[in-house]
């Protein structure tokens, strides 16, 4: 039977050549197009096999088939934007044909699957109608055994850091302009953020226990973006060295306030930080999980790749099966 790396072996990255400058204009540009989330296509993943371990990854032991839907919610890090062609009827959430929900769902091989996750997608659009797309909790019912849910990094305005700081960067690049323009006044903006989105997040963990309340619920977090230690790669991400600590932080505060948020509502954390560690987008092309500011293979800059899906759907697969 095919394994994780057997499904993902169609979803190839492309190589494209690095540019000679940072492309600001046309990052803010793409980062930006954070659109509406969108309904997920009913669909039963191809009869699957053991997840295989690769780069560094423990293989997981087969999974039974898992009876009932799996359903997935969640942002751009669940839908993968531009890694691989769109899956389903997404209008626009950029929902790729192998994220990780599609692997997992090979992996485990439940009964029924379903897909909402959707780019830009923040703890409002879990309940709420994007355009034409309806909220993602209303994918959710009785019949469902597993969801999984990745959130929060919209809240906090992965985007608008993103572009902030790349920008500030050219300005200090040894330095930390980016950290200094969001503690200006002496607040943190950036851990402001984090700690009331955990309230929203309580919430949306509340609605899908109500909604599907026989399923166990998997609450995602967010792999290595930065590399765990040292300052950084600039230019080639586009992140001042002193600011390099400060974005690793926020990112470690976001998991933490997750995490934590999980055990309080009895649902499993699921720790893709952690296995991701070596992974970051400083690394070569073929080691890194997450790309930087000018990708080296098709995905949305500091998105994950081919790579980083498939390392979050063996970390998911892992604890569904715990």
């Amino acid at each position: 039977m095919p394994d994780i790396a057997h499904v993902a072996s169609r979803w190839r990255p492309v190589s494209v050549p690095l540019a000679g400058c940072v492309l600001l204009g046309a990052l803010a540009v793409l980062l930006a197009a954070c659109t509406s989330a969108g309904p997920g296509k009913p669909g039963t993943g191809p009869s699957s096999s053991p997840l295989a371990g690769g780069h560094g990854q423990a293989a997981s032991p087969p999974a039974a088939k898992l009876s009932g839907t799996y359903v997935a919610l969640g942002d751009s890090y669940t839908a993968a934007p531009l890694a691989h062609e769109e899956g389903g009827s997404s209008a626009g959430c950029l929902r790729s044909a192998q994220d990780y929900p599609v692997l997992v769902a090979a992996a485990l091989r439940p009964s029924s699957f379903v897909n909402v996750s959707c780019f830009g997608a923040s703890t409002a659009d879990m309940s709420r109608y994007q355009g034409d797309n309806p909220p993602q909790l209303n994918a959710l019912s009785a019949a469902d055994t597993l969801v999984t849910v990745q959130v929060g990094g919209d809240d906090i305005g992965v985007t608008r850091i993103g572009t902030t700081c790349a920008a500030l960067s050219l300005t200090d690049p040894v330095g930390d302009p980016c950290q200094k323009h969001y503690t200006a006044g002496g607040t943190d903006q950036l851990a402001q953020a984090v700690a009331q989105t955990g309230p929203k997040v309580a919430s949306v963990l509340t609605a899908i226990r109500q909604r599907a309340p026989h399923a166990r619920i998997l609450l995602v977090g967010y792999p290595v973006i930065l590399p765990a230690s040292g300052n950084g790669c600039w230019p080639e991400v586009a992140v001042a060295r002193g600011d390099v600590p400060y974005l690793r932080g926020i990112e470690n505060q976001l998991n933490a306030m997750l995490a934590a948020t999980a055990a309080a509502h009895g649902v499993t954390f699921v720790n893709t930080y952690a296995a991701s560690v070596g992974h970051d987008a400083c690394q070569r092309a073929g080691m890194k999980w997450v790309e930087g500011l000018i990708p080296t293979s098709l995905a949305v800059p500091f998105h994950p790749n081919a790579l980083g899906e498939q390392a979050m759907a063996h970390e998911v697969v892992r604890a569904a099966q715990r």
